[in-house]
């Protein structure tokens, strides 16, 4: 009977420990949607050595909408045609500015562009021969935006630090309105595309006017209140809506609607420099149609994709600097990026069919022939199974994706192979404070950095007095670098004596701590005048 017992426990044990099948590892990346397989097609390219940081760029609205980038006394204009051939020279640059160009505004038939600087100037030049043809000069402060009516190939609209807008007559040269309503610095403006009398104009009193140049008070006609500086306000297509960008949020107001919100978008994680808008392909029973999109850059270095229809982000892009500004073709196929170190980033797009003239069709008389589709791939196709690494996957498609390897510095690479001296002198070639007291901090824990500062040459010691003098006195390093300084001291003191440039790194060493000695007691007696007031005012 204990054998039959025996067994049968050992038979529930056997069952009970049951070996679990491996999971499939889930995809690391979610598939991409149609819409941000749309805007990964611009083709990036880059156009470096403006010199400054990129404070406007403007398409012409004719074709081949070429568009001009203002970088600091200067305007270049490039083809976006070019950009498909790697050519990122300009095709001409206009340098006949005094001080900082600031905002730049093509006239609605691409042949005259307005640019204005930071003097107070306006000017407007020849697309084709880059003569300044107008000056105008009216502005005490510097001019900080200048736009040209969509309608309207006559006047031309400016504001700046003044906190006035001006409406302009640009044959006469002289100011039409004088709009004054803004408490601060007047930074954006944008006219209506319904209507050649109404535009918009956003400040850093964080408000929004709309005006109406036909009102004879010359007061804004509609205010709406950002809560931020406002950095740029455009108008919507549909004429009734308009965006506002201020602190890290993008704003819809409804204008018919009395200027209520209707969202706030607040993605970035830093202010928003620029919107503008851009337009999309969607599919919609079978038919392709566009529909517009928000597009806004910031000091993050993202530049997000809004649909205000649904209102969510649709898509993000990151860039490896701060963004001041973006502007999308009339075309839709070319998106420019202005950044804060000089350099354009130029997005062309190649689609497979032109969308505005209809393909190759009615040439000559005959309309094109279409080349039948291809049958879509299918799991009951003997060709679905043949496929190869070069096909791309579709929706639905399991993905198996490649661990990324974790690329390690050099530091960390000699501190696995137990290199610590070696470790130590690496980090501190590098010259970034927070690795070197990872690293220290590390050899603490290893019981080993008393061992390798008595190790150090007298090239790499005068390194490490350098790192001390620099950084022990920070407070939030001080608790471990102090007490390292005074151990180096005690251990090297005979390599020190012997050495003059290790005597000035001492000097250099003593100067800083007696300065945040001489700080520290200042501190001590402001904290002993401002105590007793305390109590007296807590009494009351």
């Amino acid at each position: 009977m204990a054998e039959i017992r025996a067994e049968e426990e050992t038979s529930t044990i056997s069952k009970t420990f049951l070996i679990k099948p491996k999971l499939k590892s889930k995809p690391r990346t979610l598939p991409q949607t149609p819409e941000s397989k749309y805007w990964s097609s611009f083709k990036s390219t880059q156009i470096p050595n403006l010199v400054s940081s990129i404070s406007s760029l403007s398409f012409s609205p004719s074709p081949p909408h070429s568009f001009a980038a203002a970088y600091s006394a200067s305007v270049s204009l490039f083809s976006p045609l070019s950009l498909s051939d790697g050519d990122v020279s300009p095709s001409s640059t206009i340098s006949s500015f005094s001080d900082v160009v600031s905002s730049l505004s093509f006239r609605s038939d691409g042949l005259l562009l307005a640019a204005s600087d930071l003097s107070g100037l306006i000017q407007v030049f020849d697309v084709k021969t880059r003569t300044p043809l107008r000056r105008l000069r009216s502005h005490t402060r510097p001019v900080r935006f200048v736009k040209y009516p969509v309608f309207d190939k006559l006047h031309l609209l400016s504001g700046g630090d003044d906190a006035v807008v001006k409406f302009w007559d640009v044959a006469g040269e002289n100011v039409v309105l004088d709009l004054m309503g803004h408490k601060d610095y007047v930074r954006c403006a944008d006219c209506s595309p319904v209507s050649s009398d109404l535009f918009v104009t956003g400040s850093y009193d964080h408000t929004v006017k709309v005006w109406d140049v036909r009102v004879e008070n010359s007061r804004s006609v509609l205010e709406v209140n950002h809560g931020k500086p406002v950095e740029d306000v455009i108008y919507l297509p549909s004429g009734g809506l308009i965006a506002t960008a201020g602190g890290n949020s993008v704003k819809i107001w409804d204008l018919i609607g009395g200027g209520k919100m209707v969202h706030s978008m607040e993605s970035h994680n830093k202010t928003v420099t620029s919107i503008c808008v851009g337009r999309t392909r969607k599919e919609i029973c079978g038919d392709k149609s566009m529909e517009d999109r928000i597009l806004s850059v910031g000091l993050d270095g993202y530049m997000k994709v809004f649909d205000y229809g649904n209102m969510k982000v649709t898509h993000s892009m990151r860039f490896p600097a701060p963004l001041m500004s973006v502007s999308f073709s009339p075309d839709c196929k070319t998106r420019v990026i202005g950044t804060s170190n000089g350099i354009i980033f130029a997005g062309r797009r190649k689609g497979k069919e032109n969308v505005e003239s209809g393909g190759r069709g009615n040439v000559l008389g005959f309309e094109s022939i279409s080349e039948p589709e291809r049958r879509i791939l299918r799991p009951t196709y003997f060709r679905y199974f043949h496929r190869g690494q070069s096909e791309k996957p579709v929706e639905g498609d399991f993905l198996v994706m490649r661990n990324k390897k974790i690329k390690l510095a050099e530091h960390d690479k000699l501190l696995k192979k137990f290199r610590h001296k070696e470790a130590l002198v690496s980090v501190l070639n590098k010259n970034n404070r927070e690795n070197v007291v990872a690293v220290m901090e590390e050899l603490v824990t290893r019981k080993k950095l008393l061992k390798c500062v008595s190790n150090l040459d007298t090239d790499e010691l005068g390194l490490l007095l350098m790192f001390l003098s620099k950084n022990a006195t920070m407070p939030r390093y001080s608790s471990l670098l102090m007490g390292l300084t005074k151990k180096v001291i005690e251990t090297r003191a005979e390599d020190i004596r012997g050495s003059d440039a290790l005597k000035g790194q001492i000097r250099n060493l003593k100067r800083s701590i007696e300065e945040e000695l001489r700080i520290q007691h200042s501190l001590q007696e402001i904290q002993g005048i401002i105590s007793p007031l305390l109590r007296i005012a807590g009494r009351r």
